[in-house]
């Protein structure tokens, strides 16, 4: 079975561990970056239903205790990944705070937002006509702009795939939590887009490989 890491569920949690790995400066500002993030997200839920940062956390976890990543632009970045994609923080605001290497990690793992004209105020959401965005459309737009997001990892710099892979191991290693058609979908992107950046981290190479070990069936003709 793979090792799993979930013991991190707060700040109390993990100061710690963190303490007796990492230099002292550097859990000073991850205790920074926790709170920055635990703030940005507020009531945030993972599809679980677990607050959304017991997966900053997880991810956190999977790189300190599981790869040994002792970079602090990356762990930092690591428990910032989310906050431009998913809260109203912008990119300088990291950038300000944080520095601009980790608000630049930040960037590689974020998704491009997919502009609608019902978003903006003032503006009446379109109707089904030609010419006119519709929900479907608009659905369309996302799944390619997440292809594109996908494909673009490849040129990520290796301390930005480290952020992507410890982010993707906290979301698939308790992937039989969520919907038996979300598990197949995230299976499939993870095998295509993730695993293969992986191939140049030796720990994360081998804890995918377990992963898929114990998701064969997933590979397998229906």
């Amino acid at each position: 079975m793979t090792e799993i890491f979930t013991s991190w569920k707060s700040w109390r949690d993990a100061e710690q561990p963190l303490a007796a790995a990492l230099p002292g400066e550097t859990v000073v500002v991850l205790e920074e970056a926790v709170a920055f993030a635990e703030l940005q997200h507020g009531d945030q839920l993972r599809p679980t239903g677990v607050p959304y940062l017991e997966h900053l956390l997880e991810a956190l976890e999977v790189a300190v205790r599981g790869a040994g990543v002792r970079d602090p632009d990356v762990l930092v970045a690591i428990v910032l990944h989310d906050v431009v994609e998913d809260t109203p923080c912008t990119r300088a605001e990291i950038a300000e705070r944080f520095g601009e290497h980790v608000a630049e990690l930040v960037a590689w793992v974020t998704k491009p937002a997919v502009a609608a004209p019902q978003d903006k105020p003032g503006v009446a959401a379109p109707q089904d006509k030609p010419g006119v965005a519709t929900g479907q459309d608009r659905a369309a737009a996302k799944a390619a702009v997440k292809a594109a997001y996908l494909r673009g990892l490849v040129e990520a710099p290796p301390q930005a795939v480290l952020v992507k892979l410890a982010d993707r191991v906290s979301n698939v290693q308790e992937l039989h939590r969520v919907p038996v058609d979300f598990q197949r979908r995230y299976h499939r992107e993870t095998v295509e887009h993730i695993v293969p950046l992986a191939a140049t981290s030796p720990w994360f190479a081998r804890w995918f490989a377990g992963w898929r070990d114990d998701w064969r069936a997933f590979e397998s003709p229906e």
